[in-house]
């Protein structure tokens, strides 16, 4: 099962959605979301190998959290 777009899913909601894919676009995409007014989603694209904790796998509840 694919993940949903979170950015799509936020504006069908009326809030603004940001995506960051890269590592030089994650501190304009925080900045951009702290100085929008209302709801933000932000989606941080990460590889598996990132090893970005707390991380929850594709697939699995939050009660599957890995945090090291």
């Amino acid at each position: 099962m694919a993940a949903p777009d979170f950015v799509k899913l936020a504006e069908a909601y009326g809030a603004l959605g940001l995506r960051a894919r890269k590592t030089a676009e994650v501190e304009p995409t925080i900045k951009q979301a702290l100085d929008t007014p209302g709801p933000v989603i932000m989606d941080f694209v990460v590889e598996r190998e990132e090893g970005v904790y707390p991380m929850v796998p594709a697939g699995v509840s939050m009660k599957e959290m890995i945090l090291a």
